[in-house]
């Protein structure tokens, strides 16, 4: 990604802020009420980048299927933080070998447009598999959990997706990127909540996932070999800081704890608690 390519809806400088040293290991919205927060003041576009102990995250019309609260509530004893996420697409499964990478940057008033900033997210995403040796395409993966436009994939198997949520100001861009372990694992855990949330009500011609576990896959399986969650961030700050990055410390931009907390109660209030 060169550096004309990478600015493309944000400034040429930008910070970034590098949680993936540690996960977050408490309630899932807490991340997302950072961010929520950074994104009704953002002036200058931050990218920050974090990583969760073990989580599910739902879209909006998964906590509408007959059985979600059952089978959340089977994820939740199983020890999984579980809740409805404020950006678009569907179910993913959030642990310490999945890299989430969330640009916010601001944006006019009334600007709708959203394509700019994924493909920002995207060029990003697939300059940093080329730098592994890897060629990665953009483009739905059918077959895959949370399916979009913005789908990022290696020879037809799905290893990110993208999803954005906008505010008056600010718009946040979300990137789901499944770095070490089993692509398949990760989907039959999606197939299994689909499977058990549809019941006998709904059959998969809903417009929900038809998840087929074969078509995803990680950056390690790709690569091969021992490539780590620390390998793969050391090429995105490479990526990043070469196109007007600069690195910021957590505790110089992280918001009040009391206006986080407040913040990710809000986000269950307005997007539903489920499971409990």
């Amino acid at each position: 990604m060169n550096e004309q390519e990478s600015t493309g809806p944000i400034a040429p400088r930008f910070f970034i802020v590098d949680r993936s040293g540690e996960c977050f290991a408490d309630d899932i919205l807490i991340p997302f009420a950072v961010e929520e927060l950074w994104c009704r003041e953002v002036e200058t576009p931050l990218v920050h980048i974090w990583r969760h102990r073990q989580a599910f995250v739902l879209g909006l019309r998964d906590r509408r299927l007959p059985n979600a609260e059952d089978s959340i509530r089977r994820l939740r004893e199983e020890g999984y933080s579980a809740a409805v996420r404020h950006s678009g697409g569907a179910a993913v499964p959030l642990d310490p070998g999945i890299v989430n990478l969330s640009l916010i940057a601001p944006k006019a008033i009334g600007d709708m447009q959203f394509k700019p900033y994924f493909e920002w997210m995207s060029r990003l995403i697939r300059s940093a598999a080329e730098d592994l040796g890897l060629s990665a395409s953009q483009g739905e993966v059918a077959g895959s959990y949370c399916p979009g436009e913005y789908d990022i994939s290696v020879c037809g198997r799905k290893f990110c997706g993208i999803a954005q949520r906008r505010q008056v100001n600010g718009v946040i861009v979300q990137a789901f990127v499944v770095v070490e372990g089993s692509g398949v694992s990760r989907a039959e855990q999606v197939q299994r909540f689909y499977e058990e949330s549809r019941g006998s009500g709904l059959d998969a011609a809903t417009g929900y996932p038809n998840v087929i576990p074969s078509v995803m896959t990680s950056l390690q399986e790709a690569v091969g070999g021992g490539f780590t969650v620390s390998d793969f961030v050391d090429v995105l700050l490479r990526q990043l800081e070469r196109t007007g990055g600069e690195r910021t410390e957590w505790e110089s931009v992280k918001p009040q704890e009391e206006q986080i907390r407040r913040t990710a109660k809000e986000l269950a209030r307005a997007y539903g608690t489920v499971g409990k």
